[in-house]
């Protein structure tokens, strides 16, 4: 889902650099600029080790949009950028839009591989959550979404007529996609006995959850702030 997702591509990287400047440092042709030649890789090679081993593991990463389940608001092959020291401080909160880690619930073939969504936060710990009328209500109010691409077409929980709603627990956030009929999100989330009962598990552990997506940084004529 981003650049240099694998460890031994970063250090490939470094080791290049490296290389490149013990080659620099024993070529007689540039011994005339040889300063200014080991000035700038190392240079590079600070800058590298500042943006893979501080930067992005800690504070800011680059991530695409692969898939339509946050239209309107983000676009297949979006790239936008992530704050990931924000949630060091406070949990998220109902309306950032963030990344994570999909539950198993979400994909059962995270247990071979791992996979990266990005949803927005409708629900927060203790929050009572319904989908009826095609409105998401929170804590018995309907709530405003000028965000969304069509109000949704299902009822969640399949009780919600008759007063049923979901409680977010303790320690996790209920995520839906912006386009709330075609997203694999928190109302689809649960695991299908062989038996073939399906069991709900719509919500998202906090730890999971990555970084606040920010902004839009291509293509161009998308720039601009993630509300």
């Amino acid at each position: 889902m981003y650049a240099f997702e694998n460890t031994w591509s970063i250090v490939g990287l470094v080791g290049v650099i490296v290389l490149a400047r013990a080659v620099a440092a024993h070529l007689q042709s540039l011994r005339a600029h040889r300063e200014a030649v080991l000035e700038f890789v190392d240079s590079a090679l600070i800058a590298v080790l500042l943006v893979f081993c501080i930067l992005r593991p800690f504070v800011v990463q680059a991530f695409y949009i692969p898939s339509g389940s946050m239209e309107p608001t983000l676009q297949e092959n979006d790239r936008i950028l992530v704050n990931k020291f924000l949630y060091y401080f406070k949990p998220p909160q109902v309306g950032d839009i963030v990344v994570f880690d999909a539950p198993l619930a979400a994909d059962p073939s995270l247990a071979k591989r791992k996979l990266d969504f990005i949803k927005r936060v409708v629900g927060g710990p203790g929050d009572r959550i319904k989908v009826i009328d095609r409105s998401l209500y929170r804590n018995g109010a309907p709530v405003t979404e000028p965000y969304i691409k069509d109000p949704p077409v299902y009822t969640w929980p399949e009780g919600a007529e008759s007063g049923e709603e979901w409680v977010v627990p303790q320690g996790h956030v209920l995520v839906f996609g912006d386009n709330r009929n075609n997203s694999n999100d928190g109302h689809r989330w649960g695991t299908l006995e062989p038996n073939g009962v399906f069991h709900p598990e719509p919500f998202l552990p906090i730890p999971n959850v990555r970084g606040k997506a920010m902004l839009i940084f291509y293509p161009p004529q998308r720039v601009g702030l993630l509300h």
